[in-house]
């Protein structure tokens, strides 16, 4: 058999072989069998030793050709079989858009955030700067700038996680008031601001207290301020979050960095402050503390207590949750369960 009729008839014998291909794989496995280097076309082609010289040309274009015929069948069937395939995927995967759809839960703010949103947003409206700070501070910010040198008894309220000697877990967020007390120029105006943010301090856990909790602490300096307008601000948060009914009142207390320094009670919203389980029958809720700023922060501060005073407060806005909503266990705040956390879907 002459190398031009063996050409001839690989070339029919891949042509039909091609067509036939029932998948990609297949396909792969001719185009490897007819046209890889160990092909019987490449083989054909060794033995253009025994072809006279005039016939070499044209057993060498015969070559050409077939080679170019095979792979041409190759490439439309390959695109004939990836049609195939994506038809095939394309009615295994339709889908019926006449279904009702699957409808997805939606989330929401956990209720701590809801309400420290909500005062957020108050104090924004009166002008405040909203100021967080770092959960990891230095005692000199934590304890010492707010009046509470070391050994002072008072650090006993708020036994806390030390990192180092000088690092530790803030027990308040008050240390960022000194901060911006620090560096701040009066020549802007008065300073207000909040200062929102966990705090730490070893507690037991149980019921009404928790060893992490969320606090926001209030702040005004400037010239001429007095205790009626801490009155007038703390009223007008306690009518902001328990209802415009409440009235608030003030009950001397201690803290080191406020003097005179107030404990604030609300009107019972549950009794309207007729006394009730919920008020222990006394008609009135202690919701935060506050007072005068101590003269002893201001100078900490760099700020000459002659010149300019003013007020602090700090409130919990766990507390807040619990008493506007009738938690009654504090860790349920934190137990994440969505049975729980659903029923406060905000407003």
């Amino acid at each position: 058999m002459d190398l031009k009729q063996t050409l001839n008839e690989l070339r029919q014998q891949g042509l039909e072989q091609i067509k036939a291909a029932a998948n990609l794989e297949e396909l792969n496995q001719i185009r490897i069998k007819y046209l890889g280097k160990k092909g019987p076309i490449n083989q054909a082609l060794r033995q253009m030793k025994t072809v006279t010289a005039e016939q070499r040309p044209q057993i060498g274009a015969l070559a050409n050709t077939v080679r170019d015929d095979l792979q041409t069948a190759i490439t439309q069937t390959k695109d004939q079989l990836n049609q195939k395939q994506l038809a095939v995927q394309l009615a295994q995967e339709t889908i019926d858009v006449t279904l009702p759809g699957r409808p997805r839960a939606l989330g929401t703010a956990h209720v701590i955030t809801q309400v420290m949103d909500d005062i957020e947003h108050l104090f924004i409206s009166l002008g405040y700067q909203v100021i967080p700070g770092p959960e990891v501070e230095e005692d000199h910010y934590n304890f010492e700038m707010m009046n509470l040198p070391k050994d002072h008894p008072a650090r006993d309220m708020q036994d806390t996680f030390y990192i180092t000697n000088e690092i530790l877990l803030r027990t308040q967020t008050s240390p960022m008031q000194a901060r911006v007390m620090e560096q701040y120029d009066f020549s802007q105006g008065p300073l207000k601001m909040i200062s929102p943010g966990k705090v730490y301090r070893r507690d037991t856990d149980d019921a009404t207290h928790s060893h992490q909790f969320n606090q926001i602490e209030g702040l005004v300096i400037d010239q001429h301020i007095t205790m009626a307008d801490l009155k007038g601000t703390l009223e007008l948060v306690a009518r902001h979050v328990f209802g415009q009914e409440r009235q608030i009142r003030l009950r001397p207390s201690y803290f080191p960095f406020t003097e005179p320094s107030v404990e604030v009670d609300v009107s019972c919203f549950a009794c309207g402050g007729q006394g009730c389980r919920i008020c222990k029958y006394t008609g009135w809720i202690e919701v935060l503390g506050a007072g005068m700023v101590h003269p002893n922060v201001l100078v900490n501060c760099g700020i000459d207590p002659q010149v300019y005073g003013g007020f602090a407060f700090g409130l919990g806005p766990d507390r807040f949750a619990m008493l506007k909503y009738g938690i009654n266990d504090i860790r349920e705040l934190y137990a994440n369960d969505v049975r729980f956390l659903e029923q406060f879907q905000g407003e």
